[in-house]
């Protein structure tokens, strides 16, 4: 290989994060001794996967995981569940796994991060960085859901995405009644949850604990106005005893500000006659009981409060 050729492949290598395919490397003139040799214990390159090669030693990162998952999977190959998500910068749990969407003809199994995932049509919309592709928020987020198990992962992905306001629960419910697949069972009933005002998987919990208990159903992250000036959006509400329940965590709060922002919430809500409940997750998951108790004594004490006026959330567009 001449002077040509290792300039373009440091070319390619600066615009690949490092990372280049067999494939790639052999088009520009490479020879398989010239790949064993880099490839060779202790030398300077190391496979990622199978035809894959990361030209450093070392620890890959995210950015280099990506893009050998898209090389691996081939042109048409895209990003997508919590691997996208990232990319899209939504705050979900961290997962080194990348899931790719890959037309139905690919033969090519799973390898080491890459889950693939075959489709007969490929997403319409996906944006890209580089050489990598990548679905949108909304079939990110669905398609995460859809092979999660346990149902506080789900609730923790779709409340982060409209938490965050990266999309709204209609763009979840259009999203997903286009994904008539298996799977989509425990993503319909925390949609479901997410219409009704949940916004994290704490909230969730509380919800679940509160169906259990036999107490009145409240409404959940209602708006509260008094006049035309809003009060506040708390994460529980039963307007008949003007009792608001709040989970206080800060997971779910993004800043510093934020929370100052929601104990001054409190602070209104309070001197609007509303009697307010604080509860933290672990109270929540480990004090039931209790939680249950301090709710039903707050009910009983408490009275409507003709001045605030109560706007529901507005509740997903959901497909039979």
């Amino acid at each position: 290989m001449g002077k040509s050729g290792e300039d373009q492949l440091a070319r390619l290598l600066s615009w690949q994060h490092q990372v280049v395919s067999r494939g790639q490397a052999l088009d520009l003139g490479w020879t398989e001794r010239m790949l064993g040799y880099r490839l060779r214990r202790g030398g300077p390159w190391q496979i990622l996967l199978p035809g894959v090669y990361l030209a450093a030693t070392g620890e890959p990162t995210l950015e280099q995981l990506d893009l050998a998952a898209v090389l691996y999977a081939g042109p048409r190959a895209v990003i997508t569940g919590l691997a996208a998500l990232r990319r899209l910068g939504v705050k979900a749990q961290p997962s080194q796994a990348v899931d790719v969407l890959v037309p139905h003809a690919v033969k090519r199994a799973s390898a080491g991060h890459v889950r693939l995932h075959r489709v007969r049509q490929l997403p319409m919309l996906a944006t890209s960085d580089r050489e990598i592709r990548f679905v949108l928020v909304p079939r990110a987020v669905i398609d995460a859901a859809r092979w999660m198990t346990d149902v506080r992962d789900v609730r923790a992905v779709m409340c982060a995405a409209v938490q965050q306001g990266r999309c709204s629960v209609d763009h979840l419910a259009a999203e997903l009644a286009e994904r008539r697949s298996p799977g989509s069972a425990l993503p319909r009933l925390v949609l479901a949850e997410v219409g009704l005002g949940i916004r994290s998987p704490a909230e969730g919990d509380l919800m679940d604990l509160i169906k259990a208990s036999g107490l009145p159903e409240p409404l959940y992250n209602p708006r509260l106005y008094v006049g035309k000036a809003l009060l506040a959006v708390p994460d529980a509400w039963w307007p008949e005893a003007s009792v608001a329940a709040e989970v206080d965590s800060r997971e779910w709060h993004l800043s510093a500000r934020d929370w100052e922002h929601t104990m001054d919430r409190h602070d209104g809500m309070t001197a609007a006659g509303i009697s307010v409940l604080h509860f933290s997750p672990g109270q929540i998951r480990q004090q039931g009981g209790k939680v249950i108790m301090q709710i039903r004594d707050a009910l009983r004490n408490g009275r409507p409060a003709a001045a605030i006026r109560t706007v529901p959330a507005a509740r997903p567009r959901l497909s039979s």
